[in-house]
């Protein structure tokens, strides 16, 4: 700045004024940079002063390092309103479908300098991204096996699932099939160990039916509409998701109420870990959105 204020001036008293410094100080100071540098930056006249070659190297980037320095406080105002800056979400797969898209478009139109990241994956797997710090914040289940104690649990709507088959599938013209009929074809299921699998076939077995054999196991929603093309498979999802498919004419949801129903699923936050201005922006659109995507959706704060 005193480089600046010495080549506009072109005398270290105004320009020392201008800094609100003492003529002194800003002599001291301009000579211990040149001491420092090696080199004389400006020549000394009897009416002023003038920059030297290394004078005016050295004012041209103190300029350039004042305007990155004036960014970088703009930016900082930036991040501190969670205007700007990187979060990282997670969700399961329905509010992944059904909320997170029209957040992140109202997060695009209202805070465009916001750099958000999703990974879709099952409340395991977020859990542990979330306990790593690979994730800000994430949408998904707490369970009893689950360590509560560093984590904040906000509910916002129970899953409800369902079959899907693909379109003209012969269960979809039926009023009401039933759960033998469904026993008797082959399934798209998620894989062994996930809660809902264990529902799934939980729920034949309470019926007194064998769970259908022949199944294809895989956690790649964007793979079921291909699965599902061909044959006679049914696959097991979310509601929301099913939803989405169906918006899209790729498969029709069957005529039937399955009792497999999921827990609900909420936003789930580290309380050892404080949320960055911009992951509190999202977190506060998601918690708007979900109050328009799902009806039911609490909005006072529960630990789990």
């Amino acid at each position: 700045m005193l480089l600046i204020a010495i080549e506009e001036h072109g005398n270290i008293h105004r320009a020392a004024e201008s800094l609100a410094m003492s003529q002194p100080a800003a002599s001291k100071l301009l000579k211990d940079l040149e001491d420092l540098i090696g080199v004389p930056l400006f020549e000394r006249l009897p009416r002023g002063m003038r920059a030297t070659w290394y004078g005016e190297s050295m004012i041209r980037h103190a300029r350039i390092a004042l305007s990155s320095l004036g960014e970088a406080g703009a930016e900082i105002e930036a991040l501190k309103a969670g205007h700007a800056g990187q979060v990282s979400i997670g969700a399961i797969a329905g509010p992944a479908m059904t909320l997170v898209p029209p957040a992140l478009a109202r997060l695009d139109r209202e805070h465009p300098d916001l750099r958000i990241s999703v990974l879709m994956e099952s409340s395991d797997v977020l859990l542990e991204q979330l306990s790593q710090n690979r994730l800000d914040l994430m949408v998904g289940r707490l369970f009893a096996r689950h360590d509560k104690r560093n984590l904040h649990y906000e509910p916002v709507a129970e899953e409800e699932v369902c079959a899907i088959a693909r379109p003209g599938h012969p269960l979809l013209s039926k009023r009401k099939p039933t759960l033998a009929e469904l026993a008797k074809l082959p399934w798209v299921v998620p894989p062994e160990g996930s809660v809902l699998r264990h529902r799934f076939e939980l729920m034949f077995q309470n019926a007194g039916l064998q769970a259908p054999r022949k199944v294809t196991a895989t956690a790649a929603l964007v793979l079921l509409p291909r699965l599902l093309e061909d044959g006679e498979r049914l696959a097991v999802v979310p509601v929301d998701v099913a939803r989405y498919y169906v918006a899209h004419g790729m498969v029709g949801i069957v005529p039937i109420d399955l009792s497999c129903r999921m827990d609900s699923f909420g936003f789930i936050t580290r309380t050892d870990w404080l949320l960055s201005p911009g992951a509190r922006t999202v977190l506060d659109t998601l918690k708007a959105v979900a109050v328009q995507v799902y009806p039911a959706a609490r909005a006072g704060p529960r630990r789990g």
